[in-house]
């Protein structure tokens, strides 16, 4: 039974009363300086991960904060929720810039969708600048399963030769036993390069199929440009390389390993895409035994 006050009402008569709550009435008899005690004290704790959402934010601007958040506990192991590393973002301006899309083309036509690895591979190539040089060009193979970046090749000029060459490093590397008869697919657009004779040739004794996005299908090659655009944003866009060598030297070390190795990528549960790749194998494994 609650006890009486001096008036000789319960806690409970006088609250309804006032019309507030007893879980109000009893925090406000508590001593006023404990919320502003824990506030201090979170604030307190709140330094240090500031710190390093700012490190991080200074080397991937473009970064939201589930990707900030999914580094910080995967790659940094700082057992921290999205809703904290939100509230701090955003009270330090850190937020991820927001693009207004335009209303996309549409068509009936669905972009292939890859169940495996080492199923569909997209290559595409893109530009940037060097003062001392001018142009320079990247050309990229990806596996769309795993999002790893399996060949690529930087270089002065924009020929068959230089995507050619992307393509060979991508089956050397990823198929050292031989690929014919693998049932690889390779997705591109219409371009001079990959419909060339030299290139169809060359896929063609590899028994790599070729498709081809048409100008009326935006999807058609949808993961391969959003690959690109995320380079862009990682490498090429942060960094006024003085050289060619040192353009090559950067763009590599981060496809290697910033991106395939550490990259914690949202399409694979922030893993990185060797780290995806592994857990597919290990699966395929299991069913096997």
């Amino acid at each position: 039974m609650e006890r009486l006050n001096q008036a000789g009402y319960t806690v409970q008569d006088a609250c309804q009363a006032l019309g507030i709550s007893r879980s109000g009435c009893y925090a406000s008899r508590g001593p006023q300086k404990t919320c502003k005690t824990h506030r201090t004290a979170r604030a307190v704790r709140d330094v240090g991960l500031v710190e390093k959402i700012k490190a991080l934010k200074d080397q991937h601007p473009f970064w939201g904060y589930r990707r900030v958040r999914a580094w910080l506990l995967y790659r940094e192991k700082i057992l921290v929720n999205e809703k904290r590393v939100r509230r701090l973002m955003k009270g330090h301006d850190l937020m991820a810039p927001q693009t207004a899309h335009k209303v996309k083309r549409t068509s009936g036509r669905s972009k292939p969708r890859a169940d495996e690895q080492k199923q569909f591979w997209g290559i595409d190539a893109t530009k940037f600048m060097v003062d001392s040089l001018g142009w320079v060009y990247l050309v990229i193979v990806l596996d769309w399963y795993t999002k790893k970046v399996a060949g690529w090749r930087v270089s002065l000029r924009n020929r068959t030769e230089e995507w050619k060459g992307a393509l060979d490093m991508a089956v050397n590397l990823e198929f050292p036993e031989g690929i014919r008869g693998k049932g690889l697919k390779l997705i591109s657009d219409n371009g001079s390069q990959p419909t060339s004779i030299s290139f169809m040739k060359d896929t063609s004794t590899l028994g790599i199929e070729q498709i081809f996005t048409s100008y009326n299908n935006p999807k058609g090659n949808a993961d391969t440009e959003r690959m690109m655009r995320t380079i862009k944003e990682e490498v090429l866009w942060l960094n006024e390389f003085e050289t060619f060598e040192e353009a090559k030297e950067k763009i590599n070390k981060w496809l290697s390993v910033d991106y395939n190795k550490l990259y914690v990528h949202s399409a694979l549960g922030y893993r990185s895409p060797e780290e995806f790749g592994a857990l597919y194998y290990q699966e395929e494994f299991k069913e096997a035994v």
